[in-house]
């Protein structure tokens, strides 16, 4: 599981994991963004809460994300990012999990200070096109840098990474996701990686920490 605060670099992780690994990627955030580009009801449902950056509510995000984590091939697994993101999440897929019976292989929590995390979300920028994340240290360089180096699309900061609600994502996660690392402790999932450093160096550390079972059946991320 690639589990950690809000900029903890969990999204970067999990593209690195899908090609190293051949596992598909299943991002909550990717999901919730498509039903909003695309005017959706639950899109519009759920921009009013993630503009704010509160959590959406536990009844839609449960049934869109399962729907899409039980329409995988129990041979593929997945990596699945920005879910479980509190105790009835958590439940409600492990539940769903063992219908089937699958389960997750590995919780790997990537641990970055609140401090760091705030820094980062401060200078955050999206690519519009591909999503690529983007790390802008000052407004000049926003200014110079509006291009994605990848596909050439408009680079952009979402509304939740605006300083207000930068600090109420940080509140939120302490609140409802943090008593998730004792919740995948006690089943003994759980893997602590240092997340401040470079993406190369975190990555590594990543996959030590999945180990021989590197070729995954499921790896969840929050």
């Amino acid at each position: 599981m690639l589990f950690g605060g809000p900029g903890a670099g969990k999204g970067t992780q999990a593209q690195l994991l899908k090609e190293q690994l051949g596992v598909p990627h299943i991002s909550s955030g990717d999901l919730f963004r498509h039903h909003l580009r695309e005017g959706t009801p639950l899109g519009l449902q759920a921009a009013q809460y993630l503009n704010q950056g509160v959590l959406v509510p536990d009844e839609v995000t449960i049934d869109i994300i399962l729907e899409k984590v039980m329409s995988m091939p129990v041979e593929e697994g997945f990596i699945l990012d920005g879910f479980p993101r509190n105790l009835r999440q958590a439940e409600a897929l492990e539940e769903a999990l063992a219908r089937q019976s699958r389960g997750l292989d590995k919780v790997i929590y990537i641990n970055v200070p609140e401090a760091e995390l705030t820094r980062r979300l401060g200078g955050r920028f999206t690519c519009r096109q591909c999503q690529a994340p983007y790390t802008i240290s000052s407004p000049a360089e926003a200014g110079a840098k509006l291009r994605c180096d990848q596909c050439g699309g408009e680079l952009y900061q979402r509304p939740d990474d605006n300083p207000t609600a930068v600090r109420t994502r940080i509140e939120v996660y302490q609140r409802e996701t943090v008593p998730l690392l004792a919740f995948y402790r006690e089943r003994g999932l759980l893997a602590n990686v240092p997340g401040v450093g470079n993406i190369d160096a975190v990555n590594q550390r990543v996959l030590a920490a999945l180990g021989p079972r590197s070729r995954c059946q499921g790896v969840a991320g929050n």
